[in-house]
């Protein structure tokens, strides 16, 4: 067994230091995760704070151009926000609301297809029925309708302190159907096996032979769409922030942070819309490189 887990280890290790394309998204993803999710220690500034703001540092460009001023190496926003700070602090949240949607949409889809697959019937056709319908809207369309609905039943101030769950509701209530009919397929397929009926013929209780035998085999598509579909909900939630159902300007993700931005691109403050939009492009492609490595290593027909 452990002669085997070492096998596997280093199997996993050539593959990835073979590409190094697949390093350096690494190395991205690591860094700016880490960056952003301790924004507090990495920022130099505390953008978001009145107290530490001067209106007079506003509008600055970024340190290497003239008029920049080094303690501001991005520049500054038109209220004085440093950009670099902005960008750590907005990059959080984007990637919080990445990663949550992305758990909440797995915790979702894989439960409703292992009771699709596993139990079949009633419970197969309701599921996959709800599924299908959904399936027929764009996803963002439907992260649109309903966050736009809580939008209008909650009070402004009520939306705004809840915006990061209600991202993640949203975003994961359009996402969970793909893991839903790619675990329904794979459990199917496992459901016949002979390792299935041999538990089922020795008594063992439906839950166990799900949760012990039938999970942990259908783990690896799971993973390959939970890494493609982070930079789907970053973006996703980008595009929300940027259509303003997003996160407020007092806290801003990376897309209201594009937003708020665009609106001074033609008044010639291009940093504040710019770092923004290339944080998040680096981020997304950096994610996508970092999937479809994982998507070829756990694929054994290219092995």
């Amino acid at each position: 067994m452990i002669a085997a887990l070492e096998r596997v280890r280093s199997d996993f290790w050539y593959s990835f230091l073979k590409s190094p394309i697949t390093v350096v998204s690494a190395v991205v993803v690591i860094v700016l995760v880490t960056c952003c999710m301790f924004a507090e220690v990495f920022a130099p500034h505390t953008p978001f704070d009145p107290a530490t703001l001067d209106i007079m540092n506003n509008q600055l460009p970024p340190a290497w151009e003239k008029g920049g001023d080094p303690a501001y190496l991005l520049g500054t926003d038109i209220q004085g926000r440093d950009v670099l700070s902005a960008i750590l602090y907005g990059g959080r949240i984007s990637i919080i609301v990445g990663l949550g949607a992305v758990a909440l949409s797995v915790l979702i889809g894989v439960t409703g297809g292992l009771i699709a697959g596993y139990y079949g019937g009633i419970a197969d056709a309701i599921i996959m029925r709800i599924a299908e319908i959904q399936f027929s809207f764009p996803p963002i369309l439907l992260a649109l309708l309903f966050n736009g609905i809580l939008k209008t039943i909650l009070t402004p101030q009520a939306f705004a302190h809840a915006a990061v769950p209600i991202l993640i509701l949203a975003i994961a209530f359009a996402g969970w159907v793909q893991y839903a009919r790619v675990v329904r397929a794979s459990t199917l397929v496992e459901r016949e096996k002979e390792y299935v009926q041999a538990c089922q013929a020795l008594g063992f209780s439906s839950l166990y032979v799900v949760r012990k035998h039938v999970l942990p085999n259908i783990l690896g598509p799971v993973l390959v769409i939970s890494m493609l579909q982070i930079a789907v909900a970053i973006v996703t939630e980008a595009t929300l922030s940027f259509l303003g159902l997003g996160t407020p300007l007092t806290k801003p993700s990376l897309g209201a942070l594009i937003q708020e931005g665009g609106e001074f691109l033609f008044s010639g403050i291009w940093w504040v819309v710019v770092f923004p939009g290339v944080a998040l492009l680096v981020l997304v492609i950096a994610f996508n490189l970092l999937a479809d490595w994982f998507r070829d290593y756990l694929n054994p027909r290219l092995r």
